[in-house]
């Protein structure tokens, strides 16, 4: 698909269980019409990641970052269903996360398809709990209180396409941070933070939308209740985003927690690191030094029972989430969709006229994955 000759893609619609067929032209979706009768697969959106730090072995994180890196990785997370994604850089020094927002940003600039598939970046960190357990594997050295000043250069630094950001509200000053961000239209989430209930509630007072892998990025021993799991979950203000590779939370974690914080609030991320995609096998790694990937996708600190980051993608959580977590497709696939789409300017949803990003898929009850056939970014069907 060139995105200029029109071209159609059919396919069942999750939510309905009825054949589709999406014309596709000018890289648009031109017409949604019933589709012939006996088809299998799948057809949806394509999927909407608001957190990839890596992939297949190119990672945002590592400098020094180049902008033909981003563009391998994308082309990579292209292949696996996700379509549109928030390059996300972590907790380091100013110089380098400046340094990686400018690469992005010409990569961006660079690609007609890029600047279409990444809405913004996501800055998580580096305004995060400083101690173990909450800061999970963000570098203790360049965690700091946010200031307005850093942010504008980060800004200055990438034409504005911070568009995301991750914090913990427990600092002093946070919350006039957070509305101060939101009020430039940036959205402002929780997360690694060790912060009380009332600072959870304050930080959404001030505009927060967000909580970041919530069940992540915590300390491992919390009181029973009251605590910011419990606080976040109540929070009706707030959405959550959760990796949902059954490694970071089990099918009985993710559960309940999708049950309280309701379907239309939630979102799936993959989290996704330079070492999801690749072979299964010990990797040195620059978090978490020697690792193992698993068959599973499980990526562990070999020796210990600690992960090492997330390495499967989104299109393996939206089949954890409809075979082990008591939630439909049609919902796994919303919450991997329209949900994050509506923190990336409304993308996420079949619709005419909306730009064909979409997805053909194969799927049936206790899958772990989905199978890919299709991809289409922009109207173009990647390779």
């Amino acid at each position: 698909m060139n995105g200029q000759t029109p071209r159609s893609l059919c396919g069942r619609d999750p939510a309905s269980g009825r054949v589709l067929k999406v014309t596709i032209e000018a890289g648009l979706v031109a017409a949604i019409e019933a589709g012939p009768p006996g088809e299998r697969c799948w057809l949806s959106p394509g999927l909407v990641d608001l957190q990839v730090n890596g992939y297949a072995g190119h990672d945002l994180n590592a400098p020094p970052l180049r902008p033909e890196t981003v563009g391998q990785m994308a082309r990579a997370v292209f292949s696996t269903g996700t379509t549109s994604f928030a390059p996300t850089v972590i907790t380091a020094s100013e110089d380098s996360i400046v340094a990686a927002l400018g690469a992005i940003a010409e990569a961006r600039a660079a690609d007609p398809r890029l600047a279409r598939a990444i809405p913004y970046i996501h800055l998580e960190g580096p305004h995060i709990s400083p101690h173990d357990g909450p800061r999970g594997a963000h570098s203790v050295d360049h965690v700091r209180a946010p200031e307005a000043a850093e942010f504008a250069r980060w800004q200055a630094a990438c034409g504005g396409l911070v568009g995301l950001v991750t914090l913990s509200p427990h600092y002093p000053g946070a919350c006039d941070y957070i509305t101060a961000l939101t009020q430039s239209g940036v959205h402002v989430a929780i997360g690694h933070t060790d912060a009380t209930p009332e600072q959870i509630g304050a930080a959404a007072d001030a505009g927060a939308v967000l909580s970041t892998h919530l069940g992540n990025g915590v300390a491992g021993v919390l009181a029973r209740h009251p605590n910011l799991i419990w606080a976040q979950l109540a929070e009706d203000r707030l959405c959550a985003s959760f990796i949902a590779d059954g490694h970071h939370l089990s099918a009985e974690t993710l559960k309940p927690m999708l049950r309280a914080k309701g379907i239309d609030r939630s979102i799936l991320v993959s989290d996704a690191t330079a070492l999801a995609g690749m072979a299964p096998g010990i990797y040195q790694a620059p978090v978490g030094g020697k690792v193992m990937l698993g068959e599973d996708g499980r990526l562990g600190v070999v020796g210990t029972p600690f992960l090492a980051g997330a390495a499967t993608p989104l299109a393996r959580g939206v089949a954890f989430a409809a075979s082990f977590c008591g939630v439909t497709l049609a919902d796994a696939v919303r919450m991997a969709t329209a949900n994050p789409g509506r923190l990336a300017g409304g993308i996420g949803r079949l619709r005419l006229g909306a730009p064909a990003d979409l997805v053909r898929f194969r799927w049936q009850q206790g899958d772990a994955d989905l199978r890919i056939e299709t991809v289409v970014v922009g109207g173009e069907e990647t390779n």
